[in-house]
């Protein structure tokens, strides 16, 4: 083929992929917060609000709010509220920005180390669009994802460049790229092992010790990582209490989710924002067959690795990447979680492009069958993904679906609850939280939610009720000791209500709403110096409400 030709068709089909994940996506543009974390990442997060300010940066890099430290993804979420504003569109936009160029920059790193074409767009092309992907592109609260993902494939881009031509500054160009991508969300971790894949297929670099010796400062910068996330989780508490389950039955589940992994790549339907864990009722059965499937395709690709390297590297991708989100430490109460994948079926996804043609190479009008192929599945795919996207318009369509295709889901049922207590619908979301409650009967979440709608409807006597129950099942839940401070306030025992704030500001001491409420409760009875401690506070968290609370101290 002609040079210019080529090249003309390497930009179709960039043009292709940039197209096709608008197609997609492009109606997350009209698309609402969600109930489940967006609060807590954007909407009810005032540090964000507030944009790109010197506190709020030193705030990003010394926090370990919402279970992370990942700084760089607060930057990006403080600049998009500087430059759009408030509203969701921005970041859904900013998220699909993302998306796109990570899809651009996988064909190019492919194709550049790889030599082909076709297979490198098909790889980029089933990143792009696949259902499994939906939820890391249109959750807000995912904006880690695809920020980390950009990194994690700009360093790639880096080794690659350092692999042709090692020198001291293009591998400390690779190194930097990998601290910056570790700052937005410690999934990178694995991308040292990802190298030493790279290494032995496409590079087929010579194997040496000099391999394993140059990946050991990033290793190093990965254990750190790992250590600071562990931290951070910690001080949140949210290392889930799914941790005193025996390691038995978190080692089953992973297998299993491995395999489940592997089906929704190619049947990607039943999808959902949250699969609840099965605890002790996973079958051990399943795992077992679990373990026996992946032994032995593990087994067939070490035995076919000779001819075939691209499968060593496309499935220990697979494998490796998944290990720390895998739930042998368990965060959260989730089983698995679709965007999980966001990195790692691009594993598998090589393996396809790469397989197939190979599979059909000897067959006549191989090439017809293998763009019929192709065309049918990616499609196929585009749709679907359109559809799955679709489902994320706003809380009420995405968790009624969530309940449709999952059993038991009581994260789905107390978030259709908060969808409802917004829209003023009492009854329907006191019946979500219900239902919530008659799954897990130690959700504090949906007694926590239940006291709010108690309180909003003046039945304090419950809501106090239900806020110490959720504070009965988490001592450590801030938000359930300021909202039965805030009841205790409306019943005039201030004395109680300052005791209350007092426990949530000692959990969360950057919590401005409780450190507003127990100024206010100080006012009440008089104690205007305590008052006013609080006000410093607030102002040192540069926080909107101590404006409002000086002025209730000075009348």
């Amino acid at each position: 083929m002609p040079q210019q030709a080529k090249k003309t068709l390497v930009l179709s089909i960039y043009f292709v992929l940039a197209v096709s994940v608008l197609l997609v996506f492009w109606q997350v543009g009209n698309f609402d917060f969600l109930s489940y974390d967006d609060g807590v990442y954007v909407s009810e997060n005032s540090r964000v609000l507030n944009g790109l300010t010197a506190d709020n940066v030193v705030w990003a890099f010394t926090t370990g709010f919402a279970a992370f430290w990942h700084p760089l993804t607060w930057l990006s979420l403080m600049l998009d509220c500087q430059l759009f504003g408030s509203a969701p569109a921005g970041f859904h936009l900013t998220n699909l920005f993302f998306h796109l160029v990570n899809t651009l920059l996988l064909f190019a790193i492919l194709r550049k180390t790889t030599g082909s074409l076709w297979s490198s767009a098909f790889v980029a092309a089933l990143f792009a669009i696949h259902p499994m992907h939906v939820e890391s592109v249109v959750w807000i609260s995912e904006r880690k994802d695809v920020l980390s993902t950009f990194f994690w494939f700009l360093a790639m881009w880096a080794y690659i460049r350092y692999a042709k031509k090692p020198g001291v500054l293009s591998y400390l160009l690779v190194l930097l790229i990998f601290a910056l991508g570790l700052m937005t969300k410690p999934m990178l971790v694995t991308l040292p092992f990802v190298f030493l894949l790279l290494d032995y297929w496409p590079f087929q670099r010579k194997i040496s010790s000099r391999l394993l010796v140059e990946k050991v400062p990033f290793i190093i910068l990965a254990i750190v990582s790992s250590v600071v996330a562990f931290l951070a989780q910690q001080g949140s508490r949210s290392i889930s209490s799914f941790n005193a389950l025996p390691l038995k039955f978190r080692i089953a589940n992973a297998l299993i989710s491995y395999i489940k992994y592997m089906g929704k790549l190619f049947w990607p339907a039943r999808l959902s924002p949250f699969y609840p864990h099965p605890v002790e009722n996973v079958s051990v059965l399943y795992a077992v067959i679990s373990a026996g499937v992946l032994l032995t395709v593990t087994i067939l690709v070490i035995r076919f690795a000779k001819n075939h390297r691209y499968l060593v590297t496309g499935w220990f991708w697979f494998l490796g990447t998944l290990i720390p989100v895998i739930g042998i430490i368990q965060v959260g109460s989730h089983a698995m979680a679709d965007r999980y994948t966001y990195i790692t079926l691009t594993g598998l996804f090589i393996i396809i492009a790469w397989g197939v043609p190979q599979f059909f190479s000897k067959w006549p009008q191989h090439k017809i069958i293998l763009g019929s192929l192709m065309i049918i599945s990616l499609t196929t795919l585009g749709i679907c993904a359109h559809r799955q996207t679709s489902y994320w318009k706003n809380s009420l369509t995405l968790f009624s679906h969530a309940n449709q295709v999952t059993q038991n889901n009581y994260l789905a049922h107390n978030n259709i609850g908060v969808a409802y207590a917004k829209l003023g619908c009492y009854q329907l979301a006191m019946e979500s939280y219900k239902q919530a409650i008659k799954i897990k009967p130690d959700y504090a979440m949906a007694f926590y939610n239940r006291g709010i709608v108690y309180e909003k409807l003046n039945r304090l006597q419950q809501a106090m009720e239900v806020d110490k129950q959720a504070i009965k099942i988490n001592p450590y839940y801030a938000e359930a000791h300021n909202n039965l401070a805030v009841t205790f306030g409306r019943l005039a025992r201030w004395h109680d209500a300052i005791e209350s704030c007092k426990q949530a500001v000692k959990i969360r001491p950057d919590y401005a709403e409780a450190h507003v409420n127990l100024g206010e409760a100080y006012l009440q009875i008089g104690d205007k110096n305590s008052a006013l401690s609080e006000y410093n506070i607030l102002k040192s968290l540069n926080s909107e409400f101590a404006d409002n609370l000086l002025d209730k101290i000075n009348q």
